[in-house]
């Protein structure tokens, strides 16, 4: 039996290095994130599916159940 996804990640971004939790969406990806201190866009990092997978605490939901970022194959 698996157990239920993390839904909590902070998010640093890489341009200032400030970090937020946010709550991770479980019906979709999440692509793009504008970071709310320096209005930064990230997007995932080549090889991740998602940019809580390239800049998060804790991998997306679907990863955590091993299973692919909503068919992404980025």
């Amino acid at each position: 039996m698996q157990s239920e996804p993390k839904l909590n990640s902070t998010i640093t971004c890489p341009h200032c290095n400030e970090s937020k939790a946010e709550t991770m969406p479980t019906d979709a990806c999440q692509w793009f994130y504008e970071c709310s201190f320096c209005n930064t866009v990230l997007e995932p990092n080549k090889g991740d599916c998602c940019v809580y997978c390239s800049f998060g605490t804790v991998k997306c939901p679907p990863i955590q159940l091993g299973d692919s970022c909503c068919g992404s194959s980025k």
